[in-house]
């Protein structure tokens, strides 16, 4: 199968030994997610499960951020009366199936952290078989600043790998943890300099592309395959709640608060600049 060509949110290329580099491609909007960008996020994924010569994958992003998470606008007030909840459920469906990708992603997948991460892109995280980040990568879910509620199965998933304390310090609080916190709380395998970063995650999935694929395969279906449909349900269950309270005069209110804040803040910073 051909390295899609189609997808323009994406850069993706297929390296020597089956490494495919899957990087989020919107640098000047912080590699933002919008249903485009999950819709051909769930295509590469499953041209990269369905191709042969792919053996491993690495999930990274162009420029400054990883993925700044949800790309954000100023709720429609005819929006919220006519049908916010219907709308996000069909624009939530991209979404959902990326999530189902990850689960079920047969192959080794690595997170290249390159940069600060935020949402979606923290949660998603959690499903790849291996995070690596540079020393300067923050992660963080403003979930609860914007009335809206944990997901990608960040419920379950995130309890388990960093402990109920620090999880709801991030999914409950908001706090924003460093790459060499996430790494002491298991999230993230190793930090690597950011002058080399992408030659030392390269190396390393390299490596691992080079071993028998089915061997791989086999082992990521033993450690995961028991919780297919456990984790499913939850995706399903944490994307129907995700609708109800974005389409809540609650989430409304708070992303319009977090949007003027953010713009007088770059008033700030440019009239300071004069």
């Amino acid at each position: 199968m051909p390295v899609p060509t189609d997808l323009d949110t994406f850069e993706i290329s297929l390296l020597p030994h089956g490494v495919a580099v899957i990087a989020f491609n919107r640098p000047k909007r912080f590699n933002a997610l919008n249903p485009q960008v999950y819709e051909q996020w769930g295509k590469a994924l499953e041209w990269a499960a369905a191709d042969e010569e792919v053996r491993a994958v690495v999930l990274t992003g162009k420029g400054k951020y990883f993925t700044s998470g949800q790309e954000l606008t100023i709720p429609d007030s005819s929006e919220m009366e006519d049908g916010a909840l219907a709308a996000f459920k069909k624009r939530s469906g991209y979404t959902e199936n990326v999530v189902r990708q990850l689960i079920r992603f047969p192959k080794l997948i690595v997170a290249a952290i390159q940069g600060p991460v935020i949402g979606f892109g923290v949660t998603s995280t959690a499903l790849c078989d291996v995070v690596y980040a540079v020393p300067e990568a923050t992660f963080n879910t403003p979930f609860m600043k914007l009335g809206f509620c944990a997901e990608a199965c960040s419920s379950i998933v995130f309890p388990r790998i960093m402990g109920n304390s620090r999880a709801n310090e991030m999914l409950l609080m908001g706090r924003t943890f460093t790459a060499e916190e996430m790494r002491e709380c298991g999230m993230v395998a190793r930090i690597f300099p950011k002058e080399t970063f992408m030659e030392e995650v390269l190396k390393q999935t390299t490596m691992a592309a080079k071993y028998p694929p089915q061997a791989m395969k086999d082992t990521k279906a033993l450690i995961r395959d028991h919780e297919y449909e456990f984790l499913e349900k939850v995706n399903t269950r944490e994307m129907d709640l995700l609708g109800v309270r974005m389409a809540s005069d609650e989430s409304a209110a708070a992303i319009i608060e977090f949007m003027m804040a953010k713009h007088e803040r770059k008033q700030k910073a440019a009239e300071s600049k004069l």
